[in-house]
């Protein structure tokens, strides 16, 4: 049981990106909104304002860089349907 067990950075760093997604996700979702749409409006935009600051949500969102979440999501998305 002495094996080295190796990570990529990047899969450590798409499991967090996914993580706080679901956690923003799941915040708009209890206040009433529409998570995809509110989503969306930030990715485009920038705007924080689209991102409820409950639960940290805003803060969560902007803590992560918006090309890379794209990045992830349509990698994610492609694997998913290829």
């Amino acid at each position: 049981m002495d094996n080295t067990n190796l990570f990529k950075i990047s899969d450590i760093e798409n499991a967090l990106v996914s993580k706080t997604l679901i956690e923003v996700y799941r915040s708009l979702e209890s206040r009433g909104y529409n998570p995809t749409s509110q989503i969306i409006g930030y990715l485009i935009t920038g705007d924080p304002g689209y991102i409820t600051s409950f639960e940290g949500a805003r803060d969560k969102m902007t803590d992560i860089d918006r090309e890379k979440l794209l990045e992830i999501i349509l990698k994610d998305y492609m694997k998913n349907n290829l």
